[in-house]
């Protein structure tokens, strides 16, 4: 039980209860005042009901307190479900009815939201204002608890979309957390790597798989996390200073922009020792700035919500100026397996395009109560991924497009399907395909292709007012092109290469 996020909690009170485990706004709590805390928690979600295997949502920003309700859940048996915040109302509705949540805790910012969706969820028994967390807590005893659950028991379940627009659970258990960290340490390497001393900053949100990934990945090493309320470049750049931030877990996006900060500069970032990018592609331009403008090792990881943990690295040591292998995702990383394989699944040689195959050993157990679209991911513990690449002759990984069309904007994960499906219900819109392009700042954009229907005219602000509401707004398009029809082959799909290929520029 030992790798369970319940037992490490107990195990760093012990034996190094003195040690900051966050620190956020200046408020820092102890491992030992943590691990009390969340005991308290835990012994709160058990008095309201929560059983093993309930779902506990959370809709709010990152806080100290939102990662105490996460290791409570831990403890508590319980599963904890993150809302992005940034999500439409039906959106967030989606996620608690999908999940099935019996207690929801949510910030002051977002109760009205919580309101209007509350109602009409039959399991959602209890809804808790972060304004009271404390207080709602504060009778309840500090005593540990032993919830009986290990390894391969579920602890988070994070929502990610598919092809169908809708969003999927991806559920995630104790190991996932544990088998990267062991790994590389059998094989003596420091690939990515996590030092009880380090004070570590994930840019990506904690209702992130990427961003909860990389805390737990702290946490149970006994390192501290610097934890902000969301991720403002400006404020990222005086926190690492201040804080003596000595990790970083980021997207190309969110270098891009510290780096454009007037303030930045080498000194400012003189207490980095590693950087470890991912989640989209990194322009070659952008890449050479990193090299130059940061202090410290830069390490590239390739990895999805499903993998749980990364798969491949791209090293320091091998961040050369002019190094070939800058193109790449880097190698495969001990305990995990790639192969990449035809569209009859057949094994590629290296050099040729084909599927992304890759086996993990921190990998998900499934799609929350979808079995069909679990078996379409998973093949005999392959995990069938939606990118396409290629491994070359060293074993380096190269990723050359997504198999199923997902968009990826500062980290963020936009499916075509349901922007398009948006779009379809304007009344001037005959035909739409959603597409990504390639983008100096975000990693990519959302552009649409649109055919309207005859005599019919529509603006691209019109569009995006109609949009509103209906999409979160980081999914809203920045660009549009009016086109006669779309190009598609010949059984109907639409063929958003060439989209993004040949269509004329985009109106903004």
């Amino acid at each position: 039980m030992s790798e369970t996020i319940w037992a490490r909690s107990a195990l760093h009170a012990k034996q190094r209860p003195d040690a900051v485990v966050i620190t956020c706004e200046g408020r820092q709590v102890t491992y030992a005042r943590f691990h009390l805390a969340t005991n308290q928690t835990a012994h709160a979600l058990l008095a309201t009901g929560v059983d093993t295997g309930s779902r506990v949502g959370y809709l709010g920003r990152e806080s100290e307190h939102y990662y105490d309700l996460a290791v409570a859940c831990a403890k508590a048996g319980a599963v904890l479900v993150p809302v992005n915040w940034r999500l439409t109302p039906a959106e967030v509705d989606h996620v608690l009815r999908d999940s099935g949540a019996e207690i929801l805790f949510v910030e002051r910012d977002f109760v009205k939201v919580a309101d209007r969706v509350r109602g009409d969820l039959s399991a959602l028994r209890t809804v808790v204002q972060m304004d009271g967390f404390t207080a709602w807590k504060s009778d309840q005893p500090e005593a540990d608890l032993d919830p009986g659950t290990g390894p391969e028991d579920p602890v988070a379940q994070m929502y990610t979309s598919g092809t169908t627009g809708l969003p999927k659970g991806v559920v995630l258990p104790h190991r996932t957390f544990f088998t990267f960290i062991a790994n590389m340490r059998r094989q003596g390497l420091d690939w990515i790597d996590w030092l009880p001393s380090d004070r570590s900053l994930s840019c990506f949100p904690g209702l992130h798989a990427g961003g909860y990934a990389w805390f737990m990945h702290c946490f149970n090493v006994g390192a501290t996390n610097v934890v902000t309320r969301m991720f403002i470049a400006e404020q990222a750049v005086e926190l690492i200073e201040r804080e003596r931030v000595s990790l970083i877990w980021a997207a190309p996006a969110m270098l891009q922009m510290m780096l454009a900060e007037p303030a930045a500069s080498r000194h400012k970032f003189r207490s980095l020792r590693k950087i470890v990018y991912g989640g989209s592609p990194i322009d070659p331009d952008l890449l050479g700035r990193c090299i130059e403008s940061f202090p410290c090792e830069l390490v590239q990881a390739y990895a999805s919500a499903e993998t749980g943990s990364f798969v491949t690295c791209l090293t320091g040591a091998e961040h050369a100026p002019g190094n070939p292998k800058l193109a790449s995702a880097g190698r495969v990383c001990p305990g995990n397996e790639v192969r990449i394989v035809d569209e009859d699944g057949r094994a590629l040689p290296p050099g040729q395009v084909g599927r992304i195959m890759l086996r993990s050993p921190a990998a998900f157990l499934g799609y929350w109560q979808k079995p069909e679209a679990t078996a379409e991911m998973m093949s005999d513990g392959w995990l069938r991924m939606g990118d396409a690449g290629f491994l070359d002759s060293d074993g380096y990984l190269f990723l050359r497009d997504r198999i199923n069309d997902t968009i990826i904007v500062a980290g963020q994960n936009i499916y075509p399907v349901e922007i398009e499906n948006a779009l379809r219900e304007h009344p001037a819109v005959a035909d739409v395909a959603v597409f990504g392009v390639p983008d100096p700042r975000w990693g990519e954009a959302v552009r649409a292709a649109l055919v309207l229907r005859p005599g019919q005219r529509v603006t691209p602000r019109e569009l995006a007012v109609f949009l509103r509401g209906r999409l979160a707004d980081f999914k809203i398009p920045t660009g549009y092109s009016f086109v006669d029809r779309l190009p598609r082959n010949p059984t109907g799909k639409v063929l958003r290469r060439v989209l993004r290929e040949e269509t004329a520029p985009a109106t903004p």
